[in-house]
């Protein structure tokens, strides 16, 4: 019965994702959470690896075709607002994708079904699933669907990291992030900087590019990325 209650699940789920899937088995291993994995059912986390590749790679080409006039330092931003935990956490409540985990006892009492962290990591698996079972065009079509009105949506170009990395120092009392030049690299009509940022803390990263302004901005989001900043940092799951 448990195991025909879970095929109608499976059914359901592969419906709302508009595909009828060949192996079931890549759709049931993509919602299994590692709380409830066993000898017989491997978790997900090696589909989120695959996911979150296909996911990058369809978001940024998509980009791409939606701004042909901006340059990377405005699309990255852009990217990484598409792709953070909290845009897959908000697409994945969407489609009530929760409902279909499978998830441990601790874990579903303690309200894994609605963790951010969880959510995002399931897309992330659903999105290899449909590319494995149905090739690239499927998961591009699950993904455009999913993403274009934030892909399209006017005067949404996110917060830059820089910016986002000062706001969140001074909001627990830091001073600005300090900025400094660690190398420089290449022909004079085509150096390359790398730069430091340091908080107050004393928690640093680097970040490299062809200009100060746009390494400043990698180093910002490299720091950011290490704070567990990217996404929902008050949200591990």
């Amino acid at each position: 019965m448990a195991a025909k209650t879970a095929a109608v699940a499976l059914d359901r789920l592969a419906a709302v994702l508009g595909h009828r899937f060949d192996d079931a088995a890549i759709l049931e291993q993509a919602v299994t959470h590692a709380s409830a994995t066993s000898p017989a059912r491997p978790d997900n986390q090696r589909l989120e690896f695959l996911g979150d590749r296909v996911l990058g790679l369809i978001v940024a080409e998509a980009l791409l075709e939606a701004y042909p006039g901006e340059a990377e330092g405005t699309l990255a931003p852009r990217f990484n607002a598409l792709v953070r935990r909290e845009t897959l956490a908000e697409i994945a409540a969407e489609i009530g994708l929760g409902e279909f985990l499978r998830l441990g006892r601790s874990e579903a009492i303690s309200g894994g079904r609605k963790k951010k962290a969880i959510l995002a990591d399931a897309l992330e698996a659903v999105i290899a699933a449909l590319f494995l079972d149905g090739g690239m065009a499927v998961a591009r079509r699950f993904i455009v669907a999913r993403w274009q009105a934030r892909i399209d949506a006017p005067d949404t170009a996110p917060m830059d990291a820089k910016t986002r990395l000062q706001e969140w120092a001074q909001g627990g009392g830091m001073a600005t992030p300090v900025y400094s030049v660690t190398g420089r690299a290449g022909p004079d009509h085509a150096p390359r900087f790398s730069i430091q940022v340091k908080l107050e803390s004393g928690e640093t990263a680097s970040g490299a590019a062809t200009s100060k302004k746009q390494a400043e901005q990698r180093a910002a989001a490299a720091l950011l990325a290490r704070l567990g900043l990217n996404g929902d940092d008050d949200d591990q799951g």
